[in-house]
């Protein structure tokens, strides 16, 4: 809404109705009646008229009230009386309007949803079309009674604490937080607005959250602390490639990478599969780790880190496909980029949870008090094309549960 004019010129200050109070708007009033010496019906000389329902109050000069002419009562009063007396319809039609304008700025203070990720707003559209479609369920619609403001880092992660303080700073009321490195952004920017986090491998070693059951503080969310993932994959990889034993493991240094070494570990162990971990930070590191998986055979890949961007992302798949070791994935971007195969979690539903989260804070609870929720439904993608260039034959089993096959 932009500035609001009223007749005399009068600037009511709505350009930021968030921001509304009712003394522009009540100034207004006794600013109109002044400036075209309009007397609102007073009873007495008192040079002033107060309604009680909404304390509105319109006055004469002072010098006009000091007149010593006399009414029909003999009573002094003052000229704007007899030559500028405000009709009561006038008035009527200067208080309504009033009202309405007033009500229709009040109307637009509503929700401002915060959104940060470390991609790119044209990958994520359909997450956050998802998003907004599953607001609008519970009666939200954007740009209506709720306002979202999507920011993404477009795959620069350091440009995101810098993005969390923008959003905090311009009165956001929920921030939506996607990924580890932006939770942790957001975390660093307020203690006070109420933090749903989505997919972050584990919220509670990373201290953004006291426990998943009761988080406590201003965050909650959707993890991605689901053992059932990490197992999946290795149960995958184990189904696809005959004889599976040596298994690399390659991931960046994030936080929480500890805990999800660990969990592999665990799982690896009750599969008899051997790991070697291999943490990667830079194309040069990357480069030297497929060199060492060329000359000491290993058996399968298990990249843990994603979704990377664009350019990591080509370069890993080259350099998988260069050194022929069958690899499984964390997101399906790598999949659809010529990766073998992808186990991950339903983005989509992970966006319609977090649709849920900020209906529920909306409506009055409280962050510390929602459990941090696990990943239910899961996706499976296979690239034939991929699988074939590599020698390898996918099993029925795969096929037939896979929710994407790319040829």
């Amino acid at each position: 809404m932009g500035i609001t004019e009223w007749p005399c010129g009068i600037d009511l200050g709505l350009a930021n109705p968030r921001r509304l109070s009712y003394k522009p708007i009540l100034g207004a009033i006794e600013g109109a009646a002044h400036v075209e010496g309009w007397q609102v019906g007073v009873p007495k000389c008192s040079g002033s008229f107060r309604t009680k329902a909404d304390g509105i109050q319109a006055r004469c000069p002072p010098e006009n009230r000091r007149s010593t002419c006399a009414d029909d009562r003999g009573r002094a009063c003052c000229p704007c009386r007899q030559d500028h007396r405000m009709k009561r319809r006038d008035f009527l039609l200067l208080a309504a309007s009033t009202v309405l304008v007033s009500k229709a700025a009040l109307a637009t203070e509503i929700p401002h949803i915060g959104v940060i990720g470390p991609g790119s707003r044209q990958a994520n559209q359909t997450l956050m079309d998802v998003f907004r479609d599953d607001l609008g369920s519970f009666g939200w619609s954007d740009g209506n009674n709720l306002k979202i403001l999507d920011r993404w880092a477009e795959e620069r992660t350091d440009q995101l604490p810098g993005i969390a303080k923008e959003l905090v700073g311009s009165g956001v009321d929920i921030l939506v937080t996607v990924g580890t490195p932006a939770t942790l952004a957001a975390r660093g920017a307020t203690v006070r607005i109420p933090v749903i986090l989505v997919g972050v491998g584990d919220p509670v070693s990373l201290g953004v959250v006291n426990s998943l059951a009761r988080p406590g503080g201003n965050i909650t969310g959707i993890s991605l602390s689901c053992g059932e993932l990490i197992k999946k994959r290795l149960q995958l990889l184990q189904e696809l490639v005959p004889g599976l034993r040596r298994v690399a493991v390659i991931a960046r240094d994030d936080p929480g990478l500890e805990q999800m070494l660990l969990d592999l570990r665990n799982h690896a162990d009750r599969m008899d599969l051997k790991l070697m971990e291999f943490v990667a930070t830079t194309g040069k590191a990357l480069e030297l780790t497929f060199r060492w998986l060329h000359s000491d055979r290993c058996d399968g890949l298990y990249l843990a880190s994603g979704p990377l961007g664009p350019a990591k992302r080509a370069e890993i798949i080259a350099l998988a496909a260069e050194s022929c070791i069958p690899a499984i994935y964390p997101c399906r971007v790598f999949s659809a980029d010529g990766g073998l195969m992808s186990f991950t979690a339903d983005h989509n539903d992970l966006f319609r949870r977090a649709a849920i989260f900020v209906d529920d804070i909306l409506k009055g609870a409280k962050p510390g008090d929602l459990p941090v929720e696990q990943p239910t439904k899961f996706e499976l993608t296979i690239n034939l094309k991929t699988a074939k260039a590599l020698g390898l034959t996918v099993p029925h089993n795969i096929l037939d549960n896979a929710d994407e096959v790319i040829r």
